[in-house]
């Protein structure tokens, strides 16, 4: 059974746009004035605050809520010294044989692949069906367009309000690019990050993962690109061209045209 959600703020100056968010999500509101530590009616909450939108969990010892933030941590961290067009993902979408590459993101999370892509100098498009998570990468996106460091690699990231599903087929991308969420083990959930945590609690995994791929084929026109954990089946259970191996998981590669041919 998934956890419940609602959306919460603490400012009465933000209480208006929060309740409009809340319909927006077909989600409850309540205005908050306790600690998170004895909020009990929700496990966790989509807080408005005036540094953005973060999702919280509720209850003792909760860690701090967290927010789509492009500008400082470890994605900050990653942008300057990531290591460039060498790391697996840049080679998997083929960034090693073509520049300025136009990608779809169709399960774009937390948007950290997106923006690592972004970064490379691809054109990344994004989509997020869950509404909550959709709304945080909107906050977060719009948040880091102020930023001067990073506000061209964002102007690069373009939110799609739709799922993959609904694509017109008219629309083609160089590359597609899937991580769909896959149930973990009790060995990698004790490493996992508290906000996969977050997002495996309240989403829980792709159940139609395999549905993914074959939209994907039809409007990627080089490669389809698929990261999946190290021992995770074949999604679709499709064999892929290549792989590439790293340390915790893996990319799939599916081509469908050499990089090296003239686009359409």
């Amino acid at each position: 059974m998934l956890n419940s959600i609602a959306v919460a703020t603490a400012d009465k100056f933000l209480e208006a746009e929060s309740r409009l968010l809340a319909k927006s999500l077909n989600l409850d509101f309540m205005l908050l004035n306790e600690p998170l530590k004895f909020v009990s009616k929700f496990d966790y909450l989509l807080l408005k605050t005036s540094d953005g939108i973060a999702i919280a969990k509720t209850g003792k010892g909760a860690p701090k809520p967290v927010y789509v933030d492009f500008t400082s941590g470890a994605v900050d961290h990653r942008r300057r010294f990531g290591g460039g067009k060498g790391q697996d993902i840049a080679k998997a979408v083929g960034l090693n044989k073509r520049s300025h590459l136009s990608v779809l993101d169709a399960t774009a999370g937390l948007g950290r692949d997106a923006f690592v892509l972004a970064c490379l100098g691809c054109s990344v498009s994004l989509c997020e069906r869950v509404g909550f998570v959709r709304a945080m990468l909107q906050d977060g996106l719009y948040r880091a367009s102020l930023h001067h460091e990073v506000a061209d690699i964002v102007s690069n990231m373009a939110l799609l309000n739709t799922d993959i599903s609904e694509i017109d087929l008219n629309s083609r991308f160089n590359v597609v690019y899937l991580d769909p969420m896959y149930p973990h083990t009790e060995k990698s959930s004790a490493a996992a990050k508290k906000e996969m945590a977050f997002f495996r609690d309240l989403v829980g995994k792709d159940t139609d993962a395999d549905l993914l791929l074959p939209y994907a084929m039809q409007l990627a026109e080089y490669r389809v690109v698929v990261k999946r954990p190290k021992n995770a089946p074949f999604l679709n259970g499709s064999e892929p061209t290549y792989q590439l191996e790293g340390k915790s998981g893996r990319f799939d590669v599916y081509v469908l045209k050499s990089l090296d041919s003239p686009s359409n």
